[in-house]
């Protein structure tokens, strides 16, 4: 009956999520409250719940701070200069404008929030694109992939849903998952800058009035500089006999329409916000607060409060404008932490009721035994597939601890399983059931199925190598 049960509201909660009939926080409240009364719960069903809030509070505080302090760093603009810097170093190269892409979408997805990230990078980097006549699906699929690895980070939610879900500390599952986000990302920087060769060559055959003839005479790729002769006229080449080629603008300009284009946007360059005179101090802060995450000498929660109290103070010293910053950055809190302590609905009676551990036993009973070493790397593989066709939180607080359960009869610890289980966010990322991809490819003018077929065989590809590398380096164990 339990194992019936379990089932039974897994499925529920699946289907209404996947077809929105209610918001996450909601079913995670309401479907596993029916179903742990029907399990025989009754008033039981409270300290159930309770037990498993205590062990959420901590993810709950994490990455409430973490979303004020990075939303902060937006604000006062520590991440502009970033953004003028690699457009004035990009030039007109197409190789060079997607490579930047990447590492810009993969900056700002520092701040944990895929809608942000896409935002911030489509408004920076679009008008470069269809300035220069590049592909606006080569500017998603780059962003999608940056930010689908950046995924992973404690603050970006799966990582904290898996910790959440089998109940461990988000440092143990996240920094040995260090070197698979590192190679992750390298294999990101290497797809950019095949995909941008790939648009140099197709502009030089599409674009010839602009990119020059197929033999490669254009001097359009030296930089934005005008290096080998110049022109003023599109069809008149100047004294540097450039095959009748016209130069697009100088890097200058770009930039001075990037600040245009950035009016009335998180990066609007008039923003009362901005603190440019305290930009070396907040990047200094923003260095240490990493430093300190990935050296795990103080929990994570601790560092980001103590971070976010100092960028506040140092940065809006009047009592009236802290209040204002972080009622700015309320609404991403609400919705994030309230799903975190709903979540203690769900794994609370999955745990205290049984529910899980006879569902393991039924399962330990039809995986065959030579198989059972391998949870880990199966969980891996599965997460591919299974986190694109359904929500983070239907697989993570549904799934997750089911398969975890099932590998302890195995020997494969917790922690292993929470590991492999976020390897496959960047294929996840791309999932139409994702309100940030459907917000990236309406910025960017963009068709769902274009985006899909330029991205998703790349991100399958990154998360199997990160899954391997995690294999490799021992963070996902085998039993």
């Amino acid at each position: 009956m339990l194992v019936l049960l379990g089932f039974a509201m897994i499925a529920v909660f699946m289907v209404l999520i996947m077809t929105k009939k209610l918001t996450p926080v909601l079913a995670l409240i309401i479907v596993p409250t029916i179903f742990g009364l029907f399990a025989g719960a009754g008033l039981g069903i409270g300290p159930m719940v309770m037990d498993s809030m205590k062990s959420m509070t901590s993810t709950a505080a994490l990455l409430m701070f973490a979303i004020i302090y990075f939303g902060l760093m937006i604000d006062v603009g520590l991440f502009d200069p970033l953004v003028k810097f690699i457009l004035r170093k990009l030039g007109n190269d197409p190789a060079k404008v997607v490579l930047g892409t990447a590492i810009l979408a993969a900056a700002v997805s520092l701040d944990g929030d895929g809608s942000t990230t896409f935002i911030l990078t489509t408004a920076a980097m679009l008008p470069v694109y269809l300035r220069l006549k590049m592909s606006p699906v080569v500017l998603t699929c780059v962003a999608g992939l940056a930010n689908g690895t950046m995924n992973i980070l404690p603050w970006g939610g799966p990582t904290a849903r898996a910790a959440t879900a089998l109940k461990l500390d988000v440092n143990d599952v996240f920094v040995p998952m260090v070197p698979s986000l590192i190679v992750g990302l390298i294999v990101v920087l290497v797809f950019s800058w095949l995909l941008g060769l790939q648009e140099r060559n197709r502009l030089r055959t599409t674009a010839p009035e602009i990119w020059g003839d197929v033999a490669g005479h254009s001097n359009a790729f030296d930089g934005g500089t005008g290096r080998g002769g110049s022109t003023t006229t599109a069809g008149k080449p100047g004294s540097g006999g450039g095959a009748g080629v016209a130069v697009l603008e100088r890097t200058e300009v770009l930039v001075d329409d990037h600040d245009t284009a950035m009016a009335d946007t998180a990066l609007d360059p008039n923003r009362t916000t901005l603190r440019p005179k305290l930009f070396w101090f907040n990047l200094g802060l923003t260095v240490a607060v990493m430093v300190t995450l990935v050296a795990n000498i103080v929990p994570l929660p601790f560092v980001f409060m103590v971070g976010s109290a100092i960028a506040l103070l140092v940065n809006f010293p009047k009592v009236k404008d802290q209040g204002a910053q972080l009622i700015a950055h309320a609404p991403s809190i609400v919705a994030v932490v309230s799903m975190v302590m709903a979540a203690a609905v769900l794994t609370g009676v999955l745990n205290g009721t049984g529910m899980v551990k006879a569902m393991s036993e039924w399962l330990v009973q039809i995986i065959p035994a030579d198989m059972g070493p391998f949870m880990a790397v199966i969980t891996g593989v599965l997460s591919i597939p299974m986190t694109f066709f359904m929500s983070n939180d239907a697989f993570y607080f549904g799934v997750l601890p089911v398969l975890s359960e099932t590998a302890a009869h195995y020997g494969v610890g917790a922690a292993d399983m929470a590991r492999a289980s976020i390897t496959g966010q960047p294929f996840h990322l791309q999932s139409p059931l994702v309100p940030a991809i459907l917000l990236l490819v309406s910025l960017a003018k963009v068709d769902l199925g274009d985006h899909h077929k330029k991205v998703l065989w790349r991100t399958a590809v990154i998360s199997i190598v990160m899954l391997a590398v995690g294999v490799l380096t021992g963070a996902i164990g085998i039993g």
